[in-house]
């Protein structure tokens, strides 16, 4: 159905209302796909899957050390860089990865304030769950056992670790794994294996933020072709979730 159907014609208060919210430069970036060309022959998209898979695995079980370790772990650190090593790694070796545009009035540019903008817009939902969260028992022990890295362990380490991985993160997903998936689907396969592989750290909130974040993450890849517009997005929550998360939940 377009935009037209609903409620007569764009005249309408519905129709208007969508075209409004269509045309704001944050939805925008999620639906509106600039311009591309390029192929990937047969040998260059067997070699990605190849080398996604590899690293898929290696960072799952990476993953999952890093985040059952204790708070004041001297090992979380050392597995935590291995693991941004391993989803970099594994994202650059896997073939071309690009940075990708966004269409800001009629003109193709790299991304940078709308994907801040998004980061902190998500990072504004997410503190408003996390004041329903606190106040339910088994949900903000999964929380303070996050928030515990950076209380108990060196935050300066953490905040690093944590923007790092963000950014490895998108070279891996929205870069290596979301090239290597059929076009089809690639934004709800891309989100479905990047929550699975959360699992390993055995703390479902991760996996649902995994499951959210991943979802506009992926659609921002989809929409602008590279790895940019993610990057800065994800990077842009993370370091709101760092200084709030303590406080809500102090």
């Amino acid at each position: 159905m377009s935009v037209e159907d609903v409620d007569g014609g764009t005249d309408g208060m519905g129709g208007a209302f969508l075209q409004f919210v269509r045309h704001r430069p944050i939805v925008k970036a999620l639906h509106v796909k600039v311009p591309r060309q390029r192929h990937e022959t047969e040998s260059m998209l067997r070699r990605r899957r190849i080398v996604v898979l590899v690293s898929l695995i290696v960072g799952s079980v990476l993953l999952g050390f890093s985040l059952t370790r204790a708070p004041d772990s001297a090992t979380f650190y050392p597995l935590s860089a291995a693991l941004a090593l391993t989803w970099f790694v594994g994202g650059f070796a896997s073939g071309p990865l690009h940075l990708g545009h966004i269409d800001v009035k009629g003109v193709l540019r790299r991304p940078f304030l709308v994907p801040v903008a998004t980061g902190l817009l998500i990072a504004g939902i997410f503190c408003m769950g996390a004041l329903v969260v606190r106040e339910i028992d088994p949900l903000r022990s999964y929380v303070q056992h996050v928030v515990a890295y950076e209380r108990e362990g060196s935050t300066g380490l953490v905040v690093l670790s944590a923007l790092i991985n963000g950014l490895a993160e998108e070279v891996f997903f929205r870069g290596a794994v979301y090239a290597a998936l059929p076009e089809r689907g690639r934004v709800a396969l891309t989100t479905t294996i990047y929550a699975l592989v959360t699992l390993a750290t055995g703390n479902p909130l991760l996996t649902f933020a995994a499951a959210t974040v991943g979802t506009v993450l992926a659609l921002q890849r989809r929409a602008s072709g590279g790895v940019l517009a993610p990057s800065i997005t994800h990077v842009t929550w993370s370091i709101c979730m760092l200084a709030t998360l303590p406080v809500l939940f102090r």
